[in-house]
């Protein structure tokens, strides 16, 4: 046992350059012992070999060789090293090579086994059809050829299945991979991989087999295919894999036999890929064949093979099928059983096959022996069945009901005699015959009889079964535990990014437990969707393992840790959202189709596509191939869309129930909202809705009235008392009602308004969730009571609303913030052009302080935006601070505005300080470019030219590349020795630089020009400093590369970084309009959750929230924006609402599939399946029914006989005459 497993890892690790261990392992026969041959004449062994090809050892042994009359493989030949395998090329097939091996006839089948699929890399087979019979070189029938090709491939294809046969060009075998070949013409390479046809021949059977001999290995043998002599045969190139059974023998057939049936037996006991259920079924085809072939059989059927005959094939085919389906065992009867006192059977069963064997082989010698085996293959009938090839059922519905027949042989007992064919169909994937077959109405499927194929299902990515279960009764609820569930994750390849991630987070578990045995559990599981999905949403599965969702990471180690080690009641618990658990399961596998399924039982739809768009993404960062990382971005992809395209279903059905999905916590992610998630996604196309864009408008123009001019809102805000006068359109109070009860319904009047959906658009609502929950409640009260109950509201209460309606709307805080930025530039340049005194006491001016002051306020803002609102640590705050690239901005700035004012405060960094605040005022005018983000023409072109600017860094590249190249050579050739760095600089990298533009310094590069220019040779002066003169020897030289330079970078270069601008721009600008939606949401937030009041008025505000938060310790619930918590019957409202439109687009997405041509031609494939089925059956009915009136002729004979005889007999006396048949009206009636 320990030598085999030793065999099996030297199969698995030895590399394919070194094979020098297949020698060792695999063996080949050389007959030892020359026994004559009596009709050779003594010219040839009975192994088949000629004396001559004998060594000398076994022509030696004259004593032995005269007693042994008959020669025996075991006995008279000896195994030495194989000395033939490798790979295989068929010369002038143009086909990718075939592996093959020469080993001997008592080989080990699962070292054979365990090379096939480790180094030879077939893959593991879900079924191996064994096709033996019309061997030789007789013609097949056409129509047998049709069924290999339309039935037998297909059906291998279909199942991914192993066909094993001879592999020579002769009877079946050449047929065989002339059908192999024909499909794989007409499918692609994937599919086509599935089919894997095996030849497994005698040794002594290959035509020159000489070519295949290289005892070091042949990568590969080239094998030239001949018409050969009877006695050998050419393998055939269509097969990807030759197994040559050596026994000693030359042109003698059925040395393989013995092998092949114990690799078939060896494979029947191996698992199918992915499945722990059943094993690999292997099936037996019988197709013609010779009286040979009886023995082979009958042993084959007493080790409960199963065997599929092709009737009217001829041969042994025809014998077989004509006994099974014509032959019945004699009935029971008193006088005689069905088998006498010796046990052998009766004697009128013997008759009744002596005279079919008689029929189909007339001519055979030895009859008694050859009936006897035939009635032994009759006692095992139950494993034959019979197929005809104008049959009603497909081959492979009738292989998988031949498979499942002869494993109820084997077992005995079963809960439901139909569970093992519908592993079978679950192995092989065909969910077709599983619903016409199995789920057709006629069959009671309890849930204990679905669960175990429903897990193979899921593990290995068949949804459609997945789907066929749930739709026939199994409740996946009572399914998914989760215990099983882990079991999913654990069963994840470990090779894939997910494996890979969740392993990981094992070994950091198992290093802080010191337990090896350890699985993948749900802290594992959780960890990986927190590291994918940020922040978005509160951590899954950590409610079920006891963990704090607030714990850091290794508090949460080492709860799970402690909790794992105990007894882990949680995993026989129902998964509380079992659709929800198995998406992000499918999705961290990137299978597509299971995940949509699973979204599509899913609720929430909105939410979940966009949340796997999110963990695609996420994924597709990580993932280092380029095939997994290009499918994981299409998936991604492809929820965006579906998101989109339900939510334009919701939108428009209801806007105002839309509304509500975009900012309502789910409790199924977390409290994530679809407008968070949307944006953690970059899910640019979703925020290009005009659903997501009118609740974006609205949030930003608060309680105005969109549309409202520009000029109008400056002049309200240097002007306040505009505001009472109609200048500023408001919303009237039904439409703000209305567009209150966007987000909620109307409360009772005992109701607080704690509810974040009321108060998106209206300014109360904000100012309600800055914390001033009594006086605010009181005025909203107070005026939903006037508006209700009185159409002139007390006049007080209209000044307070119209002031704060107009300063808490997003718009108005940008406006002032714009105003007050340009305010400030004009501040800082009047500052640095104007008013910038020497250091101290001299200076600073005052300009310049309430300049600092100004500062000092923004750098206050950034604080307060970055660790004051959030929920988040500190380190998480920063980390999502410093994403925003206009937030590296402001720290720059400020930065270099610190820099400089400190600077500046001393005489001696004066300067340098001055010049640091130069540099600084660049960066802070550059920072206008974000406010125009919002402006609907400007924001796209903002984003066109950060693109432009990426490009510009490659241009620059190669534009440095050639300016030191062209600068060096030219300074070298004009100047033998310039010590100066300053002008070495300037010469080398700026001048050619000025040369781009037109700026050409002729006469001082062109010695042939007069320089009007005092220079000198002397090296004395020239290392003081002085000017030296130029080189006249290479004059051509330096005109030339300047020619050359000026071609280079003004005609190619610059030529091409305007053509990489102009593809730029003309690829982005056909999504401008979706790039400047996205962008606008971030704008909206960040101005939606500012103060009112602009810097540096901005302090006023910052002063009113430190007293709120830290003296009145009033909560900030601004940091929930755009987030509206439903809960009880609201929530189940909106939920089934979306469902229900979920549903809607999902049928009409089908009924547009269903209108496409493919579909149409499925469906009348399908209808013409159908008529030839019912005229297969017709045909079926009418062989029937010739057999009933034969049948029925033999039975009128006898009973005609019958009568006749007792008629003339004088025992019994009648008196009564015979009844007469009418023969007139029975033949009027079958007239009519």
């Amino acid at each position: 046992m320990n030598e085999k497993e030793v065999e099996e890892a030297a199969v698995d690790v030895m590399p394919k350059q070194d094979l020098s261990w297949i020698p060792n392992l695999f063996k080949k026969r050389v007959c030892t012992t020359f026994v004559e041959d009596s009709f050779s004449n003594g010219g040839r062994c009975q192994c088949g070999a000629t004396r001559d090809s004998h060594p000398s050892v076994a022509l030696g042994d004259y004593f032995s060789t005269a007693i042994v009359s008959h020669w025996d493989s075991t006995q008279h030949s000896s195994e030495q090293p194989t000395d033939a395998y490798g790979e295989l090329e068929f010369a002038g097939a143009g086909k990718r090579h075939s592996y093959f091996l020469r080993l001997s006839s008592t080989t080990d089948p699962s070292m054979v086994f365990n090379i096939m699929r480790r180094h030879w890399k077939l893959g593991q087979p879900n079924l191996v059809v064994s096709v033996v019979g019309g061997e030789g070189r007789s013609k097949v029938k056409s129509w047998v050829r049709e069924v290999l090709r339309q039935g037998l491939v297909k059906a291998a294809q279909s199942t991914g299945a192993w066909i094993i046969t001879s592999g020579l060009r002769e009877g079946i075998g050449k047929c065989v991979g002339e059908a192999v070949r024909d499909h794989a013409a007409a499918v692609s390479s994937v599919t086509f991989n599935k089919v894997v046809p095996i030849g497994i021949a005698p040794w002594g059977m290959v035509h020159n087999r000489q070519q295949l001999i290289d005892s070091e290995g042949s990568f590969p043998a080239k094998y030239f295919v001949q018409n050969t002599p009877r006695a050998t045969c050419s393998l055939d190139n269509n097969y990807k894999a030759f197994l040559l059974v050596d026994d000693g023998t030359e042109g003698r057939k059925g040395g393989e036999v013995s092998f092949r049936g114990r690799l078939e037996d060896y494979i029947s006991r191996q698992r199918p890929a992915g499945s722990s259920s059943i094993d690999i079924p292997v099936l037996n085809m019988l197709i013609s064949g010779g009286i040979s072939m009886v023995e082979a059989l009958e042993i084959s059927l007493k080790n409960s093979m199963p065997w599929l005959v092709l009737a009217s094939s001829g041969g042994l085919a025809n014998l077989v099928s004509d006994i099974v389906e014509n032959v019945q065992s004699a009935p029971m009867s008193s006088f005689g059983g069905a088998e006498n006192e010796e046990g052998s059977p009766n004697i009128e069963l013997r008759e009744r096959i002596t005279t079919k064997v008689k029929k189909h082989f007339p001519s055979e010698q030895d009859m008694d022996k050859l009936v006897d085996k035939v009635l032994s293959i009759y006692q095992n009938k139950d494993l034959i069945s019979i197929y005809h090839a104008e049959g009603v059922d497909d081959f492979d519905t009738v292989m998988l009901k031949v498979l499942v027949q002869a494993s109820k042989q084997r077992v005995s007992v079963s809960t439901n005699p139909y569970v093992d064919e519908l592993k079978l169909a679950v192995t092989w994937n065909r969910v077709d015959i599983a619903k016409s077959e199995l789920f057709s109405g006629n069959i009671d499927w309890k849930y204990e009889d679905l669960e175990e194929s429903m897990t193979d299902a899921l593990e290995n990515d068949k949804p459609q079964f997945v789907r066929l279960f749930i739709d026939n009764g199994l409740s996946i609820v009572s399914y998914l535990t989760y215990g099983r569930l882990e079991g999913l994750y654990d069963s994840i390849s470990k090779t894939s990014q997910a494996g890979m991630l969740l392993q990981h987070l094992l070994e950091e578990r198992i290093n802080e437990s010191n337990d090896r045995t350890c699985q993948v559990s749900l802290y594992e599981v959780s960890q990986l969707l927190e590291d994918l999905l940020g922040e978005v949403c509160q951590p899954f599965y950590r409610s079920v393992l006891q963990v704090e969702a607030t714990s850091t990471k290794r508090k949460a180690l080492k709860k799970a840790c402690k909790v794992l080690k105990e007894e882990c009641i949680y995993r026989k618990n129902m998964c509380r959202h079992p659709w929800l658990g198995l998406f992000l399961w499918s999705v961290l596998q990137n299978r597509g189709e299971m995940a949509i399924f699973c979204w599509e039982m899913c609720g929430e739809s909105v939410l979940t596509a966009l949340g796997g768009c999110k963990l695609l993404r996420e994924l597709s960062k990580l993932e280092i191939e380029t095939e997994a990382k290009h499918s994981m971005k299409e998936l991604a992809t492809k929820f965006e869309c579906m998101a989109h395209d339900v939510f334009s279903t919701c939108y428009q059905t209801k806007a105002s129930y839309s509304y509500k999905l975009l900012i309502r916590k789910s409790y199924l992610w977390g409290d994530a909202t679809c407008l968070k998630m949307a944006l953690t996604a970059d899910a640019r196309l979703f925020f290009s809705h005009d659903g997501v864009q009118s609740l974006l408008s609205q949030i930003w123009w608060g309680d105005m009235e969109r549309g409202t001019e520009l000029w109008k809102l400056v002049l309200t805000m240097i002007i306040p008392p505009l505001l009472y006068t109609d200048l500023i359109d408001f919303k009237k109070a039904e439409n703000a009602e209305e567009v209150k009860s966007v987000m909620v319904p109307p409360p009772p009047p005992s109701a607080t308004y704690n509810n974040y959906g009321e108060t998106v658009f209206s300014f109360n609502d904000i100012k309600h969730h800055e914390g001033d929950h009594e006086d605010l409640n009181n005025i909203r009260r107070s005026t939903k009571a006037g508006t209700a109950m009185n159409s002139q509201p007390r006049k007080g209460l209209i000044w307070v609303s119209r002031w704060k309606q107009f300063w808490y709307a997003p718009v108005t805080s940008f406006i002032g913030n714009v105003v007050m930025y340009f305010l400030f530039l004009f501040l800082y340049a009047y500052v640095l052009l104007v008013d910038f005194k020497p250091p101290p006491p001299e200076g600073p001016a005052v300009s310049e302080y309430v300049l600092y002051f100004w500062v000092f306020t923004i750098v206050c803002e950034e604080i307060r935006e970055t660790f004051i609102v959030g929920s988040k640590t500190f380190g998480q705050r920063l980390m999502l601070y410093a994403q925003d690239v206009w937030n590296k901005f402001d720290v720059l700035a400020i930065s270099l505005f610190i820099a400089g004012m400190c600077c500046r405060m001393f005489s001696w960094s004066f300067n340098f300080g001055r010049g640091i605040l130069c540099m600084d005022y660049m960066v802070f005018t550059l920072r206008l470019i974000h406010i125009f983000a919002i402006h609907r023409q400007l924001g796209p072109k903002i984003i066109i030219l950060g693109k432009m600017i990426k490009d510009a860094f490659f241009f620059l590249f190669f534009l440095a590349v050639w300016l030191s190249a062209y600068g060096v050579a030219n300074q070298a050739l004009l100047y033998q020795y310039d010590p100066s760095p300053d002008r070495a600089f300037r010469r080398v990298l700026y001048r050619p630089y000025l040369h781009i533009f037109g700026q050409i310094p002729v006469e001082e590069i062109d010695t042939g020009k007069y320089w009007d220019r005092d220079c000198t040779d002397n090296l004395t002066l020239i290392n003081e400093g002085k000017e030296p003169c130029r080189d006249t020897s290479h004059n051509w030289l330096v005109v030339i590369l300047l020619v050359i330079f000026l071609l280079v970078t003004n005609i190619l270069l610059v030529n091409l970084l305007i053509a990489t601008f102009s593809y730029t721009f003309s690829k982005v600008q056909e999504r401008s309009d979706t790039y400047w939606k996205f962008q606008r949401y971030t704008l909206i937030v960040e101005y939606h959750s500012r103060p009112t009041l602009a810097p540096p008025f901005i302090i006023l505000s910052h002063i009113n929230l430190l007293i709120k938060r830290n003296l009145r310790k009033v909560a900030s619930t601004k940091i929930h924006r755009f987030a509206l918590q439903l809960k009880g019957r609201d929530a189940n409202k909106l939920v089934k609402w979306e469902t229900f439109q979920k549903e809607n687009f999902l049928a009409l997405e089908n009924k547009k599939r269903r209108g496409t041509d493919s579909e149409r031609l499925k469906r009348m494939t399908a209808k013409v399946d159908g008529v030839i089925k019912q005229v297969g059956e017709i045909r079926d009915v009418d062989r029937r029914l010739r057999a009933l009136e034969s049948d029925m002729e033999y039975c009128t004979s006898s009973l005609q006989w019958i009568m006749e005889a007792l008629s003339q007999s004088s025992t019994v006396k009648v008196t009564k005459a015979h009844p007469t048949r009418k023969a007139s009206g029975i033949s009027a009636s079958i007239e009519k």
